[in-house]
């Protein structure tokens, strides 16, 4: 199980390497550009077949920039060594990105296919259980292995149909399988399929390996986080992996190609294996984006030290001139970190995305979008761990406080699929159960330029539910698997300052409070402080203020 989860971390750690070496000057989008690279490659149909042209813009030439003595730190690279204090000179009008309407839509490129997909993924779960039967010979349960399914086990349990909560470890549960099903919806969407058809094989894979992957009985919370919680990542992946190859031009380079295939191997699985079938690039209608690494250690209230290791990326930032947000997760915000130590290396993934909404406006420095939201949690600090699968209503924006300072906010509130627990210290003490959970989260960023960022997010879940671990009872420690419930809230603050270029520094801290109640068992409260110095590289956004006023001196 741990080697699992240790790949998976090791395809993190990798991927955040390439992604603060990797150039996203056209990647990132504040209004001043047009559609980055969309490939026009032609398709590959089969013999005897003639695929329809399809029409693809190609790259527009860069918009120009005006003359003048001053600068605008959304446009002129003079900004890297500025500090923006109080004005803009005038500037002229930005063109706008490219709509919806003047692309061929993904989801009708002429060689998608439902069959690839659903052949891929048969193929990956046989080669899962195969691994599984090698790696981990002797795990049982019920007295029988675990991996060596038959015909006969399968048959069992589509004829059964017995759903129970499983005991696999929270890691295993809350990030492996998520992962999972992330890799069999990059292999839909990257067949050219849309977010909801591939979600719809996610979970008909994740039912797949329930009936036939595993000798145990089929569990409820595999089927919501591997089909639901993965469709969510793998979406997430998926358009990151894009902006790498829309970074490459029309035919990028092995670089480009590697650091795409880091980020969401099914996509550079079919990118590959096809030809130039599945060689054109998503058009991402070049949205705005905001993303940034940090690298450095942390230091928390149960004297632990350690090396930590961060990414995120906010992808669609709203008040750009003509970006619009008709498909699932046009907009998300994604994070994930690490840690060096072996018992819990990743520390978290969060990841929220508008699922259907609208942008809207108030005056000219006010621009946001609303609607219904999808996210994936997983928050592991030193004593206690959460994870939700959740939809949310809410809402995004951006508000200029002043020239130059900027406010974005994201507030949400909503219900979930959740898994909360101590992180056991000895035998008998409780794991973690499952449960409706709802959630609210409140994320502000105050930026000051591109000098500065101060940040605040606070989010709280309630999980109440039963796991039903009667096998963690001990004669001296007995454990009452009657429901119950927690409530979880994590704080975090932070600054970060521009030092020079994209290098900055930053402080946070993280507060994150427990307190729980099961049965009989006394209540319990439990807190984890953790504060951390961070070396801060980001993206040529800057701290990612979107500026959409012309002429703002006017």
């Amino acid at each position: 199980m741990l080697l699992k989860v240790s790949m998976q971390f090791l395809c993190f750690s990798l991927f955040f390497v390439v992604s603060a070496n990797a150039n996203p000057d056209s990647a990132v989008q504040h209004g001043e550009q047009g559609l980055a690279a969309i490939t026009d490659t032609p398709s590959n149909p089969g013999a005897g077949e003639t695929a329809p042209a399809v029409a693809v813009p190609s790259r527009p030439p860069p918009a120009p920039v005006a003359d003048g003595p001053g600068y605008n730190w959304r446009r002129d690279k003079d900004a890297e060594t500025s500090v923006i204090l109080s004005e803009h000179p005038a500037d002229p009008p930005k063109p706008a990105a490219l709509s919806p309407d003047e692309v061929v839509p993904w989801e009708q490129m002429p060689d998608k296919s439902y069959l690839v997909p659903a052949l891929e993924i048969v193929g990956f779960l046989g080669l899962l259980n195969i691994y599984d039967r090698y790696a981990y010979p002797d795990q049982t349960q019920d007295g029988k292995k675990v991996y060596s399914s038959t015909f006969s086990s399968t048959w069992d349990h589509l004829r059964k149909q017995n759903w129970v909560f499983d005991q696999d470890p929270f890691n295993i549960n809350q990030f492996a399988h998520p992962y999972q099903g992330a890799t069999m919806y990059g292999l839909a969407r990257s067949s050219g399929l849309g977010f909801w058809e591939s979600l719809g094989y996610s979970n008909a894979g994740s039912f797949l390996w329930k009936m036939a992957g595993e000798t145990d009985p089929p569990s409820i919370n595999d089927q919501i986080t591997t089909g639901n919680a993965g469709s969510l990542l793998g979406e997430a992946l998926f358009r990151m992996a894009e902006l790498v190859l829309n970074d490459g031009g029309a035919k990028p380079d092995f670089w480009h190609e590697a650091g795409a295939a880091i980020i969401s191997p099914p996509t550079a699985f079919n990118r590959t294996a096809f030809g130039d079938r599945y060689k054109t690039i998503f058009p991402s209608l070049n949205p705005a984006t905001f993303w940034h690494f940090q690298l450095g250690s942390s230091f928390n209230s149960s004297s632990q030290s350690d090396a930590t290791l961060n990414f995120g990326m906010s992808y669609g930032l709203p008040g750009k001139p003509g970006y619009t947000y008709t498909r699932p997760l046009d907009y998300f915000d994604f994070e994930v970190s690490s840690q060096a130590r072996a018992s819990n290396p990743v520390n978290n993934v969060m990841l929220r995305g508008l699922l259907y909404g609208k942008d809207y406006q108030a005056g000219n420095d006010y621009r946001g979008i609303w609607g219904l939201y999808g996210s994936y949690d997983y928050l592991s600090p030193a004593v206690f761990r959460v994870s939700n699968t959740a939809l949310s209503l809410g809402t995004t924006s951006q508000y200029w406080l002043a020239p130059g300072i900027a406010l974005q906010g994201t507030l949400l509130g909503g219900v979930g699929f959740g898994a909360a627990g101590t992180t056991p210290e000895s035998e008998g003490d409780r794991d973690y159960h499952y449960g409706v959970a709802p959630q609210g989260i409140v994320a502000l960023r105050l930026l000051f330029g591109n000098r500065a960022a101060l940040e605040l997010d606070a989010r709280g879940y309630y999980i109440t539910g039963s796991g039903e671990f009667d096998r963690l009872s001990t004669d001296s420690n007995s454990v009452d698997s009657a429901g119950g419930s927690e409530t979880i809230v994590r704080i975090k603050t932070g600054f970060n300052v521009r030092v020079y270029g994209r290098h900055g520094l930053g402080l946070q801290y993280v507060e994150s409070i427990r307190d729980s109640q099961y049965g009989g068992q006394p209540n319990r409260h439990q807190s984890d402080g953790t504060v951390s110095l961070v070396y801060t590289f980001v993206g040529s956004s800057h701290f990612g203020a979107v500026e959409w006023r012309d002429n703002v001196n006017q």
